[in-house]
């Protein structure tokens, strides 16, 4: 079964391919970030702790093809875990020019068994860096060290098990609202600090917000000083920290 990737757009480069699932629906530790569009109109839905919107919940709710994409890769997963073929699938249908490997534009990793499937995957392909943004620490923590070099996990703070990341030290990333607030911590704008470097960091918000929300004046004010959106043309932007 042939599982869905998408290659790298302007923010991410070409060289980087990504694999997706829904936002929300996949996502068992989300809390601040929380929003799901509903499979078939697209409607979004915040949780009841959201501060800021999932940029890629948005993406669901504007573009139903993504949509359609995201639903296929997780069912297709699903069936794949229960006949356990999950992971010589995906080594399968990773493109073979493929260097790098986004996991999650959309989504996380929904229980053990998957998680453990990718670490595999990982494994399986050492020329290939793996990286993803990741809520569910609790399954990183429990293959803590079995986690292969190629792997590049980033804790993503404001989830249900944000007290495991300082537990146990773990790399993380945190979505700020100004410059400002990133205070000492690296900002990325490319994705790079993700996967080539092993220190927290810190991304801008973005993404569709709900109006006048504060993570949608935010957005306004970086706007405001030439910061648009998630994109590596804001590296041109001086940070005073």
């Amino acid at each position: 079964m042939k599982l869905s990737f998408q290659q790298g757009n302007s923010k991410l480069g070409k060289n980087i391919f990504t694999f997706s699932i829904p936002s929300g629906y996949s996502c068992p530790f989300a809390k601040e970030c929380l929003s799901k569009a509903d499979r078939t109109t697209g409607k979004i839905t915040d949780g009841p702790d959201t501060q800021f919107r999932c940029f890629s919940a948005s993406q669901e709710m504007l573009y139903p093809n993504v949509r359609k994409s995201r639903w296929a890769n997780f069912e297709s997963v699903k069936q794949l875990l229960t006949d356990g073929n999950l992971v010589e699938s995906i080594v399968n249908s990773i493109p073979v020019k493929a260097t790098i490997v986004r996991i999650h534009v959309a989504g996380d990793f929904f229980n053990q068994a998957y998680f453990d499937a990718w670490v595999a995957v990982a494994r399986q392909m050492p020329h290939v860096v793996f990286y993803a943004y990741t809520k569910s620490i609790r399954y990183w923590v429990n293959r803590l060290n079995d986690i292969p070099a190629n792997m590049k996990l980033n804790a993503s703070l404001g989830g249900k098990d944000d007290d495991l990341i300082a537990q146990y030290n773990l790399k993380s990333v945190k979505v700020v609202y100004s410059l400002e607030e990133a205070g000492l911590l690296k900002i990325d704008h490319d994705d790079t600090l993700a996967f080539t470097q092993d220190q927290s960091f810190a991304l801008l918000i973005h993404g569709k917000q709900a109006k006048q929300s504060k993570a949608s004046l935010a957005i306004s004010a970086l706007r405001k000083i030439g910061i648009t959106g998630y994109s590596s043309k804001n590296k041109r932007i001086p940070v005073a920290v």
